[in-house]
């Protein structure tokens, strides 16, 4: 689509089967449900441990969502950096939470 824009489909839904980004890297292969399901049991086993380990899972994911900002900073829309950086620094705060 033009602008970079993501297919839609409905009432400003985005086609679920659709690639997060466009492009051919290996992350354009990995199925969006998939890559949600790992965060989310990356985040419950890191807050049910709880302590050292489980601050150490919330920081891994701290690390692979810093990683995933830093690759597609260019192509976010400012409105997506803010929520982003938002949504990083609760799961910051989560795993400080979670250390003590």
């Amino acid at each position: 689509m033009a602008g970079g824009q993501q297919p839609r489909r409905g009432r400003g839904r985005r086609d679920l089967r659709a690639p997060l980004l466009p492009g051919s890297g290996p992350l354009s292969r990995v199925p969006a449900a998939a890559v949600f399901g790992l965060v989310l049991v990356l985040f419950v086993v890191g807050v049910v441990v709880r302590g050292a380990v489980g601050a150490g899972l919330l920081g891994a994911l701290v690390l692979v969502v810093l990683g995933l900002l830093g690759a597609t900073w260019r192509v976010l829309a400012p409105a997506d950096r803010v929520l982003r950086i938002v949504v990083l620094v609760i799961l910051v705060a989560v795993a400080i939470s979670v250390l003590r």
